[in-house]
Parts: structure tokens; sequence; C-alpha cells
């Protein structure tokens, strides 16, 4: 049986690794998967001849391929690629040996979604196309497939769509059968899963210390719904400057005068808040903070929307991907907040709302220590906080590589 290692792609958490397979029949397409580590193809019956020709002229420069050693070898420096062909043949997939691989099963009503079943005598791997509905059909088979070992992976004709059967349920599909000609979708995809797997990263946060605590004034503040609830020690990257963030504590500690509000955070000019369900309602305005965004990005809190990403990040640096359900920017007072970073000496400042409700976390003391947040209302010079340092030269949220003096 063909092997999918070649083909997988880890998966955050503790979910398992997903499996990508492509069926195409564009080189362009075929070229782009395997740059990007996928090299398992699917042909029809009349094109074992494609399968062929491509097994002879997957040559790249060896610095494209990120595919597992087994399957490159490199000559006159240059990476020789090996694909793994699968041929479709009355409704199962063979590999090149005439090993069964998998089964294809349509399903257009409930009828037949009911009739696929975990049973000893389905193969490992079953393929499903669902022609009607997506969304509950998948969920329901995660559900049945739970406890088994077979893989079932989807046909997909779009990334989004693919998005949608590998989130079915949290867990999701176990594979995906990216069916295209377009290189683009391949390009998505692979996007989708580097932000999805950004998870697994720790960020390297930093220790500083204040320095200075100043009132400052009225501005305008921004609060964004998240559509995740957010945990004692978790919070939002947030700060006047690219270069230091601040880690704003979400408002899920409880108070005597305000209820919790697990799913907020407020900062600045730069506020933000997590909701448990995405809301229609938006609003804008001229909001100068910055706040990291997956991909190792940010983006200005003025630019969040319903619908775009923003990281939460924990006292220990973990980090997961949270959706924006809505943004709202309204007149508040202000504190400036000014740190330094012990080795270097470098001072970072962040304006953030002057409430009691608002607060910075503070650094790990270990097990057996309460995680803490020291409301920005009763900060002192001395307290220690924690910061995500990076590089300051931005273009479009994208750091790059440039002299900048920012002040």
């Amino acid at each position: 049986m063909c092997s999918s290692n070649p083909s997988s792609i880890p998966s955050a958490g503790n979910r398992q690794p997903k499996v990508v397979w492509i069926w195409t029949e564009s080189k362009q397409v075929m070229t782009a998967a395997i740059e990007r580590g996928w090299n398992t193809f699917i042909f029809p019956p009349d094109r074992r001849e494609l399968a062929n020709e491509w097994s002879s002229v997957c040559l790249f420069p060896d610095y494209s391929i990120q595919v597992s050693d087994s399957d490159v070898f490199f000559e006159n420096q240059t990476a020789i690629a090996l694909i793994h062909p699968l041929f479709i043949e009355e409704e199962k997939l063979f590999d090149s040996e005439g090993r069964k691989v998998a089964t294809f099963y349509e399903v257009s009503s409930p009828q037949q979604l009911q009739l696929l079943q975990p049973v000893d005598k389905l193969p490992d791997n079953v393929i499903i196309n669902l022609l009607d509905w997506q969304v509950i059909p998948a969920e329901n088979i995660v559900a049945v497939f739970q406890s088994s070992q077979i893989t079932v992976f989807a046909i997909s004709k779009t990334p989004s769509e693919a998005q949608v059967f590998l989130e079915a349920l949290e867990q999701g599909l176990g594979g995906i059968v990216l069916k295209v000609e377009d290189s683009t979708a391949v390009v998505e995809l692979k996007d989708y899963f580097d932000r999805r797997n950004e998870d697994n990263n720790i960020l390297s946060l930093t220790k500083a210390t204040i320095t200075q605590v100043h009132i400052s004034g009225m501005g305008d503040r921004v609060c964004v719904d998240l559509c995740s609830l957010m945990r004692p020690g978790e919070g939002l990257l947030v700060g006047s400057f690219a270069r230091g963030l601040f880690l704003v504590h979400s408002e899920c500690l409880e108070s005597n005068y305000i209820a919790s509000r697990p799913f907020r955070v407020n900062a600045n000019d730069d506020s933000i808040e997590p909701f448990l369900k995405v809301l229609s309602h938006l609003n804008k305005g001229p909001v100068h903070a910055y706040v990291a965004i997956p991909g190792g990005k940010t983006c200005y809190l003025s630019e969040l929307n319903t619908g775009k990403e923003v990281i939460v990040v924990d006292q220990n640096g973990k980090q997961r991907t949270a959706i924006v359900g809505r943004v709202k920017i309204e007149t508040r007072p202000l504190i400036l907040v000014e740190a330094k970073e012990a080795e270097n000496g470098t001072l970072y400042s962040a304006l953030l709302q002057n409430a009691e409700t608002v607060a910075l976390i503070c650094p790990s003391q270990g097990s057996g220590f309460p995680n803490k947040a020291i409301p920005v209302t009763s900060l002192k010079v001395g307290d220690e906080i924690l910061l995500m340092i990076q590089g300051g030269a931005r273009h479009t949220g994208i750091e790059i590589q440039e002299f900048i003096v920012e002040k």
C-alpha cells in the first residue's frame, strides 16, 4: 500500500497529522504541490502515461524541495523528487504495484451517508465525494469514524472546502484529496496548514521592568470581540511599536464591579475583546497600535474586522489562533506604559485604556504559583511584565530589514 507519510502535514495540538493527495492534470499544480511536500497524485485510468511523464521530469533546484529525504536524491545540485502515483479503477484506488489503497464513496443523500460505517471490510483509506451538503455530513463522518483506524479523505475543489472538512467537529477528517487545475489553490491550502500549525510553536517572551506609568488624557480605544473564550494568563500582544508588543490580559478575571468577560481584552487606543458569538456590528477608527496576527505579522488595531484572525498567547508563550467577531471604538481615558528590557536596556511603550479591567501579564513564577496580571491602574515602577520583542521595520505588517527610527 502506498505510504501517506510523504504527503502528511503535522497538525496542531494533539490532533492527528492530516494527509493531502493531489488530483490534477496540470504540471503547474504538480510542481507547486511537490515544492510544498505533497507528492502523492491521483490519476484516472486513461492518464497512466501522465504519471510516467511526471515521474521522469520531477527536477527542481535543491532549495525548493521539502518532502522527506527518502523521496528526494541529488544529482549535480538538482533535486529529483519521486512522486507516488495512485490510479483510479472501478471506484477504487490502486498504487503502481496494483495494491488497493482506497475506495471511493459518493454521498448525495442521508441514506447513503448512513451506509458509510467503519466496518472491517473497508480498506485503510476511504475517499468520500460529498455532492450535496458538506458541513453536517463531514461532522457525522468524523463522529462515526473517530475510534476507527480508517483514514477518511474528502474530495475538495477549493482550499475553503478543504478547511471545512479539516475542521469538522474540531478534529476534522483525516485527509484531503485536492482536485484542482490551478496552482494557487495548492499555495493557499499550504498557507492554511502553516497558520494552523503555528499553534505548535512557542513564542519567545521577554521580561521587562516598568520604568514609567503616565496618565495621558482621552483617546480612541478599540474593543474587538473574539469568537473564543480566553483563560486566565492569556491575552493579546499589543504595542505602540511593532518591535515590542505587550501581553495584555483578557477580561476573564472576576471583580466586584463588573462581570467576568473571558472573551475580552482592552488595550490602548488599543483595546481588544473576545466574544462568545460572531457579532455583525463593526466600527473603525484611526487607531495606531499594532496587534500580533498569524504568520509572524502585525496589523493596526483599526484594521481588525469581523472574520480576521489574531493570535492569543499565554504567559509561557503558547499561542493559538482566534477569529474576530466584532470591533468597536470608543473614546476612553488612556495611560502610557513604558518598560525596559534588562539585557540591552531598550525602552518599549504602549498606550492602554486607563481602567481596572485592563491588565498586563507578569512572568510565570513556576508551578504552584497562580498566574498574575497587574491592572494598569495599579502598575508601578519596578513591576515586571512580559513583552514579545521582534524586528521593528514593517511593510503591510510583514517584518522587513531596513533602517528605521520610531519614537
